[in-house]
């Protein structure tokens, strides 16, 4: 097995389901101890014994991911617990389609707290703990959505456009303390989140665009995170990683 990931510590934000799970089992498998963060705490603490029944490290975490403390309580527990903190992947996200005459307050709210909000907290939470370890990686889930417009998510393309905002400042801000920021801008996958707005007419849409004729995988998106979790992007900040099969330069 290789060991990428030997003796560091990361947290994954909507790590007990989707994307965030397949991160968490794949941090595991390079050797990493995994915290699972999920509003579900139940299903949190259910992943994270999944995986130390595959013979991984991890421990459930649950909190909403809108909340400063969610965060500050989960990164104090795993440095106090493993004597530092290297990873955090900030994967979290609420998300709703539909109309623009349709937003509401509460849909804006929650969209923005879950997606923008988050990953503030979760930077800010992060920094203070990897520079204590010599520095880290802090990798943010974007889309491609924030690179397009896309019809009935204005909300949805808006904060993951601010996303890779939020990746290029945190980058150049944090890159003295060794810390480096990334993005990964997935095509579609469908995860239990996407399945609830989309149906299978919008997936044969979307996949007849998609240059590769698929639509992505969780282990896609886990294998690029890996890569940025590891030393093997150790010279890359900064940066938004299309993993999308080629859709985002289709023009199709």
């Amino acid at each position: 097995m290789n060991q990428r990931l030997d003796n560091r510590v990361a947290l994954v934000t909507g790590g007990a389901q989707g994307i965030g799970r397949a991160i968490a089992q794949a941090f595991a498998d390079q050797g990493a101890t995994v915290g699972v963060l999920d509003i579900r705490e139940d299903l949190a603490q259910k992943a994270a014994e999944e995986i130390r029944q595959g013979g991984g490290r991890a421990q459930g975490f649950g909190g909403n991911v809108a909340l400063r403390e969610t965060f500050t309580q989960a990164v104090d527990a795993l440095e106090t617990q493993h004597g530092r903190f290297d990873i955090l992947v900030n994967n979290a996200i609420w998300v709703r389609y539909g109309p623009t005459q349709d937003i509401t307050p509460e849909m804006l709210d929650r969209m923005t707290a879950t997606g923008f909000h988050s990953i503030v907290w979760g930077i800010q939470a992060a920094a203070p703990a990897m520079g204590r370890s010599g520095g880290g990686s802090i990798i943010n889930i974007a889309s491609a959505a924030g690179f397009l417009g896309i019809p009935g998510a204005l909300v949805y393309c808006g904060v993951k456009a601010a996303a890779l905002g939020l990746t290029r400042s945190a980058a150049v801000e944090l890159g003295a303390r060794k810390i480096r920021v990334n993005a990964i801008a997935p095509g579609t996958v469908p995860t239990e989140g996407v399945r609830i707005n989309m149906d299978e007419s919008v997936a044969a849409r979307r996949i007849a665009r998609t240059p590769l004729g698929r639509l992505g995988h969780v282990d896609d998106i886990a294998a690029a995170a890996c890569f940025l979790a590891s030393d093997e992007s150790s010279f890359m900040t900064g940066e938004s990683m299309l993993v999308d099969g080629g859709v985002t330069h289709a023009l199709l």
